[in-house]
């Protein structure tokens, strides 16, 4: 059946295979060989079943993606058509030929037909409802809500068109066949080409010529794609397979908790004894990792990321996916510099005369230095638009850490990880960053917390309770089950000093035998380290770490046991200590507490009618995964009444506090502790109760503002959720030490308004 028609067809086709095949040879070479350019990462290799397992469960189950249920099973079918279906494209190029042509031993298999049939018209109608989704969320209609703001729309055009176009090839192929009694499969396994077939005359021609078009419009999105590297939204679906498989965490977990040592070469960094030519945190492009690059690379710009980031979402400078996709395009246009292809000049050049682009000036208000020149070659990482930075101070300093992004990412990109290496290069090297933090560092650095408190009012809070807490002087005796870590805030600021007070009658009440370190305890770190100061962190983690192992000293794994009320210091010591040497078995007081409960070592007696919503700690929930026992504790008090957030669990939306923000003033948008505690009062509660300090004093101060204009009741009150336990521990009446008021939970305001006395950092009007 092979014709004049088919013949012109069929080498045409054949030579722009030839030519695109050649070009998306090029590309991959090219792409390798930039990303090889990247420091040398050696701990994303193995073990290779475990990330080999976590390949195929995330790609085939698609589980980041189905956290948005809709969007995850269209992009599924629009996945499972690309590569499932990729043998009906070989397929073509016989059709083009020979329009009866079929693929040998499964070409006329029912089962393949309707495997075809039904992924085909899967992909069509997936990517149908994407661009809906598209359209519908577009920046036209949603401004700097869209998740789609700041991405580039033209390129999604490009690849939503070739897919639509594509997957009706791939139908109408097979229905063209129908309507010429070329196709002998059964009708039930092409029920839908079958319905189509009566669109197409019976002309096998017509099967040429489809094919044709099929073949046409696959290799110009591979020529397109080989041209322009830097296109994620389409080089994601090769790319996407390796940074999943070289993700930070083997076990599928996303790059959340700890941050990473830092590293030079490959290798950490010795802070006591650092190398002549040791790179602290990313201060070029060049010295972010392989990986980093192959993230940069593989971004989306889905804009998953954007859209949870609470930054983001009160009007500041920082999105996280423009953060990625800026290094991501100054990577691809400094490459041939990287490569030796070009040299750069001596001076830079004058960047004052730079314009922001159009795209980006409402967005980051920095520019987009477009071409390979020598202002790519000489561009600041991070610097303002005057400086011609790839990214902006006020976009860098804006991150809390939260870890919405990387928690929502469906390619494993990790943006905290690159943010924190950015910061640590400021911190570093450069000595560029907010003055405020500069003041919470040097209290670190002088009086082992943030708030610059002396180290004797650490053991304060001991002596308003009416029991006996054991301070640890030397090993702790066998009896002591657990290391009370109070932390900074727990110490130091009234309203945490009020749940470190709750959480020991508590484990008094329950029996639990424990020992504070009193006054030599010192900060865990979290802030210095967070801020970018890697230095500090070091220094006081390793102090800790040795009056730690002097307290469990004879003890086995397993019997050495700490149990820290702030998410931060629990994230610190149980996650992070073992970087440089201490091992230890951290728990949260909501975890332990919980298990208390359970095992009926402390019941709630004492109904508390009243209406509690949850908020989820940033470092306790998305960087641990701990959702359920403060939620359960909750559940255990009779009377009680909880109702959600519609942003809770894994897409719960941050205090602001977090990234070392609590000592940084917000003097851009909106401030996200008014918008989260605006969230809460939507819901009219009684109480909102959480499960960290630095929330307690982002939500109280946001909740004090709220009542003294009035849109807030006097009575509501912000808890954690060891409190609203001890008071339901209480006989009516009786108020206890840390419960402050007894069980009438969120009726009156203590003795202590909320917002009003504190030592921690206070915030502004709005």
């Amino acid at each position: 059946m092979t014709g004049p028609l088919q013949i012109v067809l069929g080498t045409i086709s054949v030579l722009f295979l030839i030519v695109s095949s050649v070009m998306a040879y090029r590309a991959v070479r090219a792409m390798v060989r930039i990303i090889r350019t990247g420091q040398p990462d050696g701990t994303r290799f193995g073990p290779v079943k475990s990330r080999l397992k976590t390949l195929v469960v995330e790609s085939v189950g698609h589980t980041r993606m189905l956290k948005w249920s809709s969007i995850g099973i269209a992009h599924w079918f629009v996945f499972v058509g690309f590569y499932g279906l990729f043998l009906t494209l070989v397929e073509a190029f016989g059709e083009v030929w020979n329009p009866a042509f079929h693929l040998p031993l499964i070409g006329e298999w029912a089962i393949w037909s309707l495997f075809v049939d039904l992924i085909g018209a899967g992909t069509i109608l997936g990517i149908i409802y994407l661009i809906i989704r598209r359209q519908r969320d577009h920046p036209r209609r949603q401004g700097r809500k869209s998740r789609f703001a700041g991405s580039n729309e033209g390129r999604g055009y490009f690849v939503e068109a070739v897919v639509l176009i594509v997957g009706i090839s791939i139908l109408s192929i097979r229905a063209a066949k129908v309507a010429s009694g070329l196709d002998d499969a059964p009708t039930w396994s092409h029920p839908f080409a079958s319905l189509a077939s009566n669109l197409f005359p019976d002309n096998p021609d017509v099967v040429s010529i489809v094919a044709f078009v099929k073949i046409v419009v696959s290799l110009t999105w591979l020529v397109v794609i080989s041209r322009i590297l830097n296109m994620g939204v389409a080089w994601h679906r090769f790319s996407a397979f390796f940074n999943i498989y070289f993700k930070r965490e083997a076990s599928g977990a996303p790059a959340l908790g700890p941050l990473p040592a830092m590293t030079s070469g490959g290798k950490p960094i010795d802070f006591e004894d650092p190398g002549e030519d040791d790179v602290f945190g990313r201060g070029k492009i060049e010295d972010f990792t392989w990986k980093g690059m192959l993230d940069f690379s593989t971004c989306t710009e889905c804009g998953r990321c954007q859209s949870q980031c609470p930054a983001w979402n009160t009007g500041k400078p920082l999105s996280p996916k423009m953060v990625i996709m800026d290094l991501r395009d100054h990577l691809y246009a400094k490459a041939p510099y990287l490569l030796g292809e070009k040299t750069a000049s001596e001076t830079a050049p004058d960047y004052d005369v730079l314009k922001p682009s159009d795209e980006q000036v409402w967005a980051s208000g920095y520019a987009r230095i477009e071409g390979t020149n020598d202002a790519q070659a000489h561009r600041p990482l991070v610097g303002t638009l005057e400086e011609g930075g790839v990214i902006d101070p006020d976009v860098l300093w804006s991150c809390t850490n939260c870890g919405a992004c990387v928690e929502q990412c469906p390619v494993d990109i990790e943006h905290i990880d690159h943010i924190e290496d950015m910061r640590r290069y400021q911190v570093l090297i450069e000595s560029n960053f907010p003055s405020e933090a500069g003041v919470m560092m040097t209290n670190l650095e002088k009086r082992g917390n943030p708030w610059g408190m002396g180290g004797n009012v650490r053991e304060d809070w001991i002596k308003e309770l009416d029991f006996d807490v054991r301070v640890a002087d030397g090993p702790l005796p066998h009896e002591v089950e657990y290391l009370f870590w109070v932390g900074c805030a727990g110490a130091v600021d009234d309203r945490a000093k009020k749940v470190t007070k709750a959480v020991a009658e508590l484990l008094h009440t329950a029996g639990v035998e424990f020992a504070v370190l009193g006054n030599g305890e010192t900060c865990s770190g979290d802030p210095a380290r967070r801020m970018g100061n890697e230095f500090l962190f070091q220094q006081l983690a390793m102090e800790n770490v040795e009056t730690l192992d002097g307290v469990f000293e004879g003890r086995v794994p397993g019997t050495r046991k700490i149990v820290a009320t702030c998410p931060h210091c629990f994230n610190s010591l149980g996650r992070e200590y073992p970087q440089v040497g201490g091992e230890y078995e951290v728990v949260h007081h909501t975890q332990l507490l919980g298990q208390l409960v359970e095992e009926g070592r402390l019941t709630p007696v004492t109904p508390v009618d009243r209406k509690v919503t949850y908020h989820d700690p940033c470092f306790l929930g998305r960087h641990n995964k701990v959702y359920t026992p403060p939620r359960e504790i909750l559940d255990s008090v009779q009377g009680l009444s909880t109702q959600e957030m519609h942003r809770c669990k894994d897409r719960g939306f941050c205090c602001g506090a977090g990234g070392a923000r609590m000592w940084m003033e917000e003097k851009i948008g909106k401030r996200i502790n008014m918008e989260r505690t605006e969230e809460a009062l939507e819901l009219d509660p009684d109480v909102i109760s959480t499960a960290c300090p630095f929330c307690i004093t982002m939500l109280s101060d946001a909740l004090t503002s709220k009542k003294q204009s009035g849109e807030a009741a006097e009575h509501v009150e912000v808890l954690d959720v060891s409190q609203i336990l001890l008071r339901s521990m209480q006989p009516v009446a009786v108020s206890a030490q840390g419960a402050d008021s007894g069980p009438d939970v969120g009726t009156k305001a203590g003795p202590d308004p909320v917002g009003e006395g504190s030592a921690a950092t206070e915030h502004g009007p709005q």
